[in-house]
Order: C-alpha cells, then structure tokens, then sequence
C-alpha cells in the first residue's frame, strides 16, 4: 500500500486574473489530487519575500516576489501518492515554450515569471510552503 503525500500549490496572479482558476483546479483533480485546504487571498510584497526567502540572492527575486504581491492568488494543500513529483509534471516545464502538451503551464502561462503555478520540489519544501499559509488544524482528514 502507498502512502499519500502532501504537497502545497499557488495558483498565480497571472492565471487568477486570466479565470483560469476552475481549469487549474479541475485539471489537478482530475489526475487524482485531493484538495485538503484551500484558500484565495492576496499576499504583501513582505509576505511574498518570507515565502521565497529561499530565492533572495538571485536576480529574478524582486520582480518575483513584486509579481506574487501583484493580486490575488489561491493557495493550495494537496493530497495524493507520489503528489509532489506527479504536480510538477502536471505543470510542465517553467519555461512554458518548453512545457508539454496537456500542462497547466502550456496552457496557461506566459512566460517564465508569469508561469501560472507552483508547486512544492521536496518534502520538506512541501511541509515549509503548507506551514506558511495553513495551519494543521485547517487541512481536511
């Protein structure tokens, strides 16, 4: 038997402000996510930099963290076996002029920066980002 695992997503301003929202989140459910925990909202430019802390030494920090404080987004915990390494293939490559046919992010996004989504990379990224934005007590069983 296998294990479900967590893992955390940001549906982005850009694909928020596009409607894309519903599609995103029928696209994931339909390859077997569950959605634990789910909340829309808009975020500071201080709120944006704690969550990408990790990125603060690299060019792209600023105009990242400027875009991801720019509206609304919607945040995500999801549940599911093998959720991380199967979420980052639903959203395809970052570069979306790479993605693959069938991806969030071929579909949706723009470019780079303006990528659509997120999606935690490891475990413990997964706990970090799901600690950031909900509390244990608000995920559903």
């Amino acid at each position: 038997m296998q294990t479900l695992q967590r893992t955390f997503s940001i549906i982005k301003p850009d694909a928020v402000s596009k409607g894309a929202t519903g599609d995103i989140l029928h696209m994931m459910q339909e390859k077997g996510f569950r959605i634990i925990g789910m909340r829309m909202l808009e975020i500071t430019k201080q709120q944006a930099e704690g969550f990408y802390a990790v990125h603060c030494e690299r060019p792209f920090f600023e105009s990242l963290t400027n875009f991801m404080s720019s509206g609304p987004i919607v945040v995500l915990a999801l549940e599911k076996e093998n959720a991380i390494a199967d979420l980052r293939k639903l959203m395809g490559a970052t570069n979306p002029a790479n993605a693959e046919a069938g991806t969030i992010r071929k579909k949706w996004a723009d470019s780079i920066e303006r990528n659509s989504v997120h999606g935690s990379d490891a475990d413990d990224t997964a706990r970090f980002e799901l600690s950031y934005f909900f509390a244990g007590y608000e995920l559903c069983k």
